[in-house]
C-alpha cells in the first residue's frame, strides 16, 4: 500500500516497470497525462486547477504481462511406464480412486520454490496429475 506523498511529490510503489503517481503541486491532487499538441510535448495536467508540467519520461502506462505454466499440464502421462519412477500406494488418486501412483520431484529453476512431489496415477484409464 503507498500512501499520497508530500505536496508535489511522487508515489512510488517497489515493483519493476512502474511508471509513478504524480500530484499537483497547487492542489495535491492526482495529475494526469496530456499531449500539448501546438508544442508538441507530453505534460501533467491537473483536472481540479490549471497547473501543468512537462514530463521528463515518456512512458506513462507499463502494461507488464507475466505468463505462468501450470506445472501439472507440462507433466507426460507415458511417466506411469516408466520403471525407474518410485511407485506408491499411499496417495489415492483424488479422481478414480485408484490405489497406485508414481511420484517424483518438479525440477524447478527457482530457488524460492519448496519442494514439491507430483504424483500420476497408474490407472491407463485415468492418469490423473496432481500434487499435494
Amino acid at each position: 500500500m503507498s500512501f499520497p506523498p508530500p505536496k508535489g511529490g511522487t508515489a512510488h510503489v517497489a515493483g519493476p516497470g512502474f511508471v509513478g503517481i504524480k500530484f499537483c503541486q497547487e492542489c495535491n491532487n492526482m495529475l494526469y497525462p496530456r499531449e500539448d499538441k501546438e508544442n508538441k510535448v507530453l505534460l501533467y495536467a491537473c483536472r481540479n486547477c490549471d497547473y501543468q508540467e512537462i514530463t521528463n519520461n515518456n512512458c506513462i502506462y507499463v502494461n507488464k504481462i507475466t505468463h505462468e505454466v501450470d506445472e501439472l499440464t507440462q507433466i507426460v502421462s507415458d511417466v506411469i511406464h516408466d520403471p525407474t519412477l518410485p511407485r506408491t500406494e499411499d496417495h489415492i488418486c483424488p479422481r478414480c480412486n485408484h490405489k497406485e501412483s508414481v511420484f517424483f520431484q518438479a525440477q524447478s529453476r527457482r530457488a524460492e520454490d519448496e519442494m514439491r512431489l507430483y504424483y500420476v496415477c497408474t490407472n491407463p484409464n485415468c492418469t490423473h496429475r496432481w500434487t499435494e
